[in-house]
């Protein structure tokens, strides 16, 4: 039994790399089941037990690269004022910059960034709920716009290939959020 496993979930990773591949050189609506069988060694029933269409090769990926709460970093809020160490947003975008490259970048899925940001919120806004004089519609503002530029910066790092050391970048973006934006804008703050 346990070989069988084994050979199934090897099966369904070769069909998923296989796709991957595909997938970094053209569009999601330009892959074929066809290419995917053929590019992991399968014929198309095999990939019909696995998956029902080459759209659930993709969010198969995406879900398992969707954080869940018990893999986010730990929230603390003595140290930065989002609730969440800056430091660990990074290692966890490190630990899938591989996909987060694609599945963010100008190619990629849409969709993505949104279920990131929807698996990480609530426990953003859990922390920002007991710290925050806003009310519950300016929280969501606040925590749309942390994630949305925590996301944004790292894609634009990697993208870049690092362009800053990470430990400038870090503390880069600590200074954005703790002091804001225009400071850093208008030269008034520059002790980066």
């Amino acid at each position: 039994m346990a070989k069988r496993t084994t050979i199934t979930a090897h099966t369904k990773q070769n069909l998923i790399d296989a796709f991957w591949v595909l997938y970094c050189q053209k569009p999601l609506a330009q892959i074929t089941v066809k290419e995917i069988v053929t590019r992991a060694g399968y014929n198309r029933s095999t990939f019909y037990e696995y998956f029902p269409d080459v759209a659930a090769v993709l969010s198969a990926i995406e879900d398992a690269l969707i954080p869940t709460i018990d893999t986010l970093p730990p929230f603390v809020g003595e140290s930065y004022s989002i609730g969440m160490p800056i430091a660990q947003f990074l290692q966890l975008y490190q630990q899938n910059a591989k996909f987060y490259l694609v599945l963010l970048g100008e190619n990629g899925d849409p969709a993505f960034v949104t279920k990131l940001k929807n698996s990480i919120k609530p426990t953003v806004l859990h922390f920002y709920h007991e710290h925050a004089t806003y009310d519950a519609v300016q929280r969501e503002v606040v925590v749309e716009f942390i994630l949305s530029a925590l996301i944004g910066v790292m894609s634009y790092w990697f993208r870049q290939q690092q362009p800053l050391p990470q430990e400038q970048l870090l503390a880069l973006m600590h200074q954005l959020m703790t002091k804001g934006v225009m400071p850093a804008i208008d030269g008034s703050n520059t002790t980066v």
